[in-house]
């Protein structure tokens, strides 16, 4: 299946690629290294961190997708709402969460300003070394989620990940 972009006049633009069927072994790849990322990772937390690097990267599709697992989960409505402006709503989540999301944010827009000293130490106060590990690998798998899906045109509201590659 190829994505359809919508142009600005509202014409069907030339159809984008189905990255998983034009490159198999690289998005098996990717979903190998996502799993071993979340492996022994809390779940909201995976999706809180997922959630904010794609409200970073503008990827609608991941956003979409991501706040429907995390509702699907049980996370509370008012903390989705707050993800963005998490720092101004820090009762809403916990030390360890905080400290996620500001490398979340560092590793997401790194060529800013790379991941700050003491950013990276907060992260560490709250992780074992293996568990920053992954956290990292997480940022890293959400990132390159969202790209995939920004070049390819992916539709918000669209959840590919029950069909058959």
């Amino acid at each position: 299946m190829t994505n359809n972009t919508t142009a600005a006049d509202g014409r069907t633009a030339a159809p984008r690629l189905d990255f998983a069927k034009a490159a198999p072994k690289a998005f098996k790849a990717l979903i190998g290294f996502d799993a071993a990322a979340r492996d022994g990772l809390d779940p909201a937390l995976v999706e809180l961190v997922q959630i904010r690097a794609s409200l970073l990267n503008g990827c609608a599709y991941c956003l979409h997708m991501h706040t429907s697992d995390a509702r699907k989960a049980g996370e509370d409505e008012a903390r989705l709402h707050m993800i963005g402006v998490w720092r101004e709503a820090r009762t809403f989540f916990t030390e360890k969460e905080q400290a996620a999301l500001a490398l979340t944010e560092a590793v997401t827009l790194v060529a800013r300003d790379g991941v700050p000293d003491d950013v990276y130490t907060r992260a560490a106060r709250h992780f074992d070394e293996a568990e920053l590990a992954r956290l990292i690998a997480l940022i890293l798998t959400i990132n390159t989620w969202n790209r995939i899906a920004l070049s390819t045109a992916k539709t918000a509201g669209e959840d590919e990940r029950t069909a058959a590659h």
